[in-house]
């Protein structure tokens, strides 16, 4: 009879910890706990996880959403090897992700689409004090730029090969785990170019150009055209004069889309309700950064190369965006 009810307690215990797995990562367990991958500080994918985390929470009775620090290409790995549930992406990498290419090693299979939300930009941010007008004038200088494999990381990599250049022309790299920490090492002067991709005004940058003039560097035709041989993904968006202090004209920068991906395990009706819930509470998001004030389903449901999770694309369809 011990022996008996050793094994009933070893196997309740079993089942019991088996549960709390499932709910870590997203199963339909009865306390469910999904994983959010946000971005790095300073960047608006931080605000907007926590956004999403009420939204989610309301939509999915009983869930607890548990937001985390991470970056477009880590989220992607993230979602693909289920240490998270949902998480921003960039459509370069994810895309990228999807096809098996560098920096993957193989194909996402368990990656989905909810949404796509708005375009990011790639900022060249420097000194104004340091002589540097164009890309390539950054030779010899000190940068600063994301961890290593983080989306801007490799499009930092990527805009220095397009105009002839890389890390090893570079008097020092800083690879630094938040744009606030980028930004803070120019305002001490220990670096003269910091890159980042995010939303515009980007907080990091403003902080920056309270205590240092700054300027953006802006992108050729020459310099786009190389840029989209390397990822026919990139294109060119327009930094609107007066975005940051002392900017005076429109500037054109590489841009790419953001867009929110999850498991394509999770189960159709939670992830109809979250799609359902960002579809009607774009006000909510658009607080945090207005340039989704006027997303729409059908911009959100755009084929951008990644497969629509089942249950955004029953959403979409109940909508007629699709």
């Amino acid at each position: 009879m011990m022996i008996q009810r050793n094994k009933r307690v070893v196997g309740a215990v079993a089942a019991m910890a088996a549960g709390i797995l499932v709910a870590s990562f997203g199963g339909d367990a009865s306390a469910q706990t999904y994983k959010l991958m946000t971005g790095p500080q300073g960047g608006v994918w931080v605000p907007l996880g926590g956004t999403l985390k009420a939204m989610f929470e309301k939509a999915i009775p009983g869930a607890t959403v548990q937001t985390l620090p991470g970056a477009g290409i880590a989220n992607v790995k993230g979602v693909q090897e289920g240490k998270a549930d949902f998480g921003f992406g960039n459509s370069i990498s994810t895309v990228d992700a999807i096809n098996g290419e560098p920096p993957f090693t193989e194909k996402a299979t368990n990656v989905c689409q909810i949404a796509n939300l708005y375009p990011q930009y790639f900022q060249v941010v420097v000194l104004a004090d340091a002589g540097i007008n164009k890309i390539e004038d950054i030779k010899g200088k000190a940068i600063a730029v994301q961890t290593r494999g983080n989306t801007a990381e490799v499009i930092s990599q990527h805009i220095l090969k397009a105009h002839g250049l890389s890390y090893e022309a570079m008097s020092k790299v800083n690879f630094m785990a938040s744009y606030n920490d980028a930004a803070a090492l120019l305002k001490d002067g220990h670096a003269q170019v910091f890159t980042l991709g995010t939303t515009i005004p980007a907080s990091s940058v403003m902080d920056l150009a309270t205590g240092r003039d700054i300027k953006l560097i802006p992108i050729t035709d020459e310099g786009l055209a190389a840029m989209k041989k390397i990822n026919a993904g990139y294109n060119k968006v327009i930094v609107p004069a007066n975005t940051y202090p002392k900017q005076d004209k429109d500037l054109p920068v590489i841009g790419y889309s953001t867009h929110f991906i999850t498991s394509c395990k999770l189960p159709e009706d939670k992830i109809y309700a979250v799609t359902k819930a960002m579809a009607t509470q774009v006000a909510d998001l658009a607080a945090v950064n207005k340039a989704m004030a006027k997303l729409t389903p059908k911009e959100m449901a755009e084929d951008i190369g990644v497969p629509l999770h089942p249950g955004a694309a029953k959403y979409y369809k109940e909508v007629g965006a699709l």
